[in-house]
């Protein structure tokens, strides 16, 4: 399983990379994984307000449906059209073509609060 070490994760299987004041948000390799082939992606609205830990949008698989969660709390600055368009990138690719979208956060200390990498690796390890 690809854990990369320069992004954050959370205990809902989303990672996330700060690019200054924006945190790029995706589903990690294990969730793709677990949730087989994905056939449908619905992401929230640019301009959206989202709170951490609130669900924002769903990923559906031809297993089952899961939600998407904000890591951090902030305002929805972009959105990958090409997952809506082409899901199975999420499969593929999921720390690169397969970024679901950016939020806009002033909230620094709670992207410094994720998980680590090893934090990671210990959750899905258990």
């Amino acid at each position: 399983m690809n854990i990369p070490e320069n992004l954050k994760y959370t205990n809902d299987h989303e990672w996330a990379k700060s690019e200054g004041t924006r945190v790029r948000i995706g589903i990690t390799d294990y969730a793709q994984d677990a949730l087989g082939d994905v056939v449908f992606v619905d992401l929230p609205a640019i301009g959206s307000d989202v709170v951490a830990g609130g669900a924002i949008g769903e990923v559906e698989s031809t297993k089952s449906v899961s939600e998407i969660y904000a890591p951090v709390s902030g305002t929805i600055v972009a959105i990958n059209q090409g997952v809506v368009d082409s899901p199975e990138h999420l499969n593929g690719d999921p720390y690169g073509d397969g970024w679901l979208f950016e939020i806009e956060t002033s909230e620094a200390a709670a992207f410094e609060s994720l998980l680590s990498p090893e934090a990671y690796r210990a959750l899905t390890d258990g």
